[in-house]
């Protein structure tokens, strides 16, 4: 016979030790209580489901946009929850009011534990038709900015936190029209895998969402040739449609302590898109003869 005995945490051998693992989950681990949570681009859209979902499950936020009215509506719906919301409008893609903000919010709740990078946008030109100029906003929208915000965020989550990018699906596939945009959205998923290593020793997770087919304010300006489908054919193979709340769902999922594990990867909310690579399912059964 030996001397040693097995045990883990003070239970017998017999008992599963599944059941003594620090990291089991309950209901509450999916709650955000107390957090202060930035999200930019937060006026409409999938910036403002994601706000309000992460007030919903118990977060403070501060939410940034060059859209007055619609932010000031984000912001109040937020606090009708019972939750804070401090507001910034300026144009992210300028550094100098980014910088002043970030203060202000460190200042105001003193840390911040979820940082979404939602702001962006792009337009439809070949890509040999775009200037100097447009290149470069382009890259300080879709970009720079997502980088200026992390670098100031950074200093503010002392106790680790949550950095999520909203990407596209266009990352991930060729984007004909949206060169230079799709570039940088790649750029951001990148960018989401180095650094989840990069900050893992402060506790900071990387990730990224990546929508396609999900009906915005922003999406119907586009005119994206893509977009118009033949009538007897889906716009991605879920037979639902997407909502900008599927979006906002996995940034929830990605804020809190449901995701502990899980950092430099990309969560894709298509409706299947990718996955598809191209092909498509009728709505309608062929007619045959």
């Amino acid at each position: 016979m030996t001397d040693w005995e097995w045990t883990l945490g003070g239970l017998d051998s017999d008992v599963d030790p599944i059941w003594d693992d620090q990291n089991v989950l309950n209901p509450s681990s999916v709650l955000l209580a107390d957090k202060a949570a930035i999200v930019t681009g937060g006026a409409r859209g999938i910036g403002a489901a994601t706000a309000m979902a992460l007030a919903r499950f118990g977060a403070d936020l501060a939410i940034c946009d060059r859209e007055a009215n619609d932010m000031a509506r984000t912001a109040a719906a937020v606090e009708a929850l019972g939750r804070r919301c401090l507001t910034g409008l300026f144009d992210v893609r300028h550094p100098e009011p980014r910088d002043a903000w970030l203060q202000e919010v460190g200042e105001a709740y003193g840390r911040v534990d979820v940082l979404v990078n939602n702001a962006g946008g792009t337009f439809n030109a070949p890509f040999a038709d775009i200037s100097p100029k447009g290149e470069a906003a382009l890259i300080a929208e879709n970009f720079t900015q997502v980088t200026g915000f992390i670098r100031g965020c950074i200093p503010l989550m002392g106790n680790g936190g949550s950095i999520i990018n909203v990407t596209s699906i266009e990352a991930h596939r060729a984007g004909p029209g949206f060169s230079v945009y799709s570039a940088m959205k790649a750029a951001q998923a990148n960018l989401a895998m180095s650094l989840s290593l990069e900050l893992a020793p402060a506790g900071i997770r990387v990730n990224c969402i990546a929508p396609d087919v999900i009906p915005t304010e922003g999406e119907s300006m586009l005119g994206d040739e893509s977009t118009d489908q033949e009538s007897d054919l889906a716009p991605q193979p879920w037979l639902e449609g997407g909502s900008v709340h599927d979006c906002a769902a996995a940034v929830v999922y990605l804020a809190g302590d449901m995701s502990r594990f899980v950092t430099g990867t990309t969560i894709h909310i298509d409706g299947g898109n990718l996955a598809a690579a191209g092909w498509k399912r009728r709505t309608t059964n062929p007619t045959t003869t």
